[in-house]
């Protein structure tokens, strides 16, 4: 049955893509009623920075024209999405959030834009982040601050809050971001989306903006990935991604773990992180999605992994090392919030020498073995995103001085240090605000995430998208 144009932006990536294989849609108009809907919202979220219509619309023509010939067709076939602008999308500028960086127009595809063209993805625009995706609120120095729909007085998160705020309110069926510290998941919660950080190895990454290498902490941490409305999209969107790339020497060929049909797991729940305070209905729709999960059948304890707190010292002092190397130049591009932000996270951490740097990938090693032994134990582990609710924007200029930020995303970061998978899935709605509930396991188990993270899903109503200019309050 056809869908009214006004509608099909509700619409997921999958089914968007089913609907267009089959000749029910046409490419072109699901293109059209995704650029109406960015007209339409944008100018109120400011998530959306650059749109390419006209590229866009010859590509859906040569979709469609594909579908009528009945050639053969990839699983995103015709369908728009959207991309984090720090990731090459060839003939648009990958600016970093960076004034400096407004003209740096990239000439090839990273290869995740790649894989999703050739699934048949069409990219139609890219999304907001801070400068350098430093920061857990997404205001940039080129394009300012993205605001978030459920509630413009609070943050969207960062540093993919572009492309969360995109999703949530229908501009895009399924986009894709990147994470160092949270940024695929942080704002996953803040604005009611799914979304996976894989394991270290699994989605390749590579760009032809100078500076072409990545520092250390990237290497070991940073992960681009998928972002959408629904796990289901997630799980598709990882599926393009993964896999070995010759220009990413870090990618694997590995066979990502799943759960098998009807496996119970023991299911470790740590509802109240480690490390400081979680609020009392975040813990809540922790517990409410473990509860899910033990009524489908699966053993659910209470249980914390070995030396957590230590993991969230250990990620912020191999970041800060590789950023103490670059600061002068860091200086010189990012805009006066950001460096302020950065400016107290460096004063919180202690100097390093060299045997200190050497001792910290020591005890890195000991601690992904550590935790690979909790997992064999309860190969899942449930907990928030963040442990208190979403900051008011701008905040973290101040609470990155006072600890109120790393109080706040804590639960993220042990999943970066170690390269661990963590999905998220939206958990309900408290005090007006989304939560969303973090699915972590061990390396490369990140389809059992997935499917463990859809099975919490099923139990909780759909919560996006949603109209901004509307708010909502249940």
């Amino acid at each position: 049955m056809m869908i009214p144009m006004a509608e099909l932006w509700e619409l997921g990536a999958g089914d968007l893509a089913e609907r267009i294989r089959a000749g029910a849609l046409t490419s072109r108009e699901v293109l059209e009623a995704h650029l109406e809907r960015v007209e339409a919202v944008n100018p109120s979220v400011n998530a959306i920075v650059r749109v390419m219509a006209d590229q866009a619309r010859a590509a859906a023509a040569e979709a469609d024209r594909m579908v009528a010939a009945g050639g053969p067709v990839g699983r995103l076939h015709g369908v728009p999405i959207t991309v984090k602008e720090n990731i090459d999308l060839a003939g648009t500028p990958t600016t970093q959030g960076l004034t400096v960086l407004a003209d740096a127009v990239a000439d090839r595809d990273a290869p995740t834009v790649e894989r999703m063209r050739a699934a048949g993805a069409i990219p139609f625009a890219r999304t907001n982040l801070p400068d350098l995706g430093l920061r857990i609120h997404t205001s940039s120095d080129l394009h300012g601050a993205t605001v978030n729909p459920w509630d413009p007085h609070v943050t969207p998160g960062g540093s993919s809050g572009g492309e969360a705020v995109a999703l949530a309110t229908g501009m895009s069926p399924i986009g894709i971001g990147n994470d160092i510290g949270g940024s695929l998941r942080n704002p996953a919660h803040c604005c009611g989306i799914a979304s996976i950080k894989p394991s270290a190895g699994v989605v390749p990454q590579a760009t032809v903006i100078p500076p072409i290498e990545s520092p250390l902490s990237s290497q070991l941490m940073a992960v681009e990935g998928p972002m959408a409305r629904s796990v289901a999209d997630v799980r598709l969107g990882l599926e393009i991604l993964a896999g070995p790339d010759p220009r990413d020497p870090r990618s694997l060929p590995v066979q990502l773990t799943d759960a098998r049909p009807d496996e119970r797991l023991r299911i470790a729940v740590m509802a109240d992180p480690p490390g400081g305070s979680t609020d009392a209905g975040i813990a809540g729709a922790v517990r409410r999605a473990a509860d899910v999960l033990a009524d489908a059948g699966h053993e659910v304890v209470e249980a914390t992994p070995p030396d957590y707190e230590e993991m969230l010292e250990l990620w912020g002092a191999l970041l800060i090392v590789d950023l103490r190397l670059i600061r002068s130049m860091l200086d010189m591009v990012m805009g006066a919030d950001a460096l302020t932000v950065l400016g107290h996270y460096d004063n919180r951490l202690p100097a390093m020498d060299v045997d200190d740097v050497l001792q910290l990938h020591i005890r890195r090693n000991q601690a992904m073995r550590d935790w690979s032994g909790f997992f064999l134990e309860h190969p899942v582990l449930l907990s928030p995103t963040w442990a208190l609710p979403a900051f008011a924007p701008d905040a973290d200029i101040v609470g990155s001085a006072d600890g109120t930020m790393l109080e706040t995303f804590r639960p993220v970061l042990a999943a970066n240090f170690l390269g661990l998978p963590a999905a998220v899935v939206p958990a309900g709605v408290v005090d007006g605000l989304p939560v969303g509930v973090q699915v972590i396991g061990d390396r490369f188990t990140d389809l059992r995430c997935l499917t463990v993270a859809g099975r919490i899903e099923q139990a909780i109503p759909q919560i996006t998208p949603l109209d901004p200019r509307s708010q909502r309050s249940t």
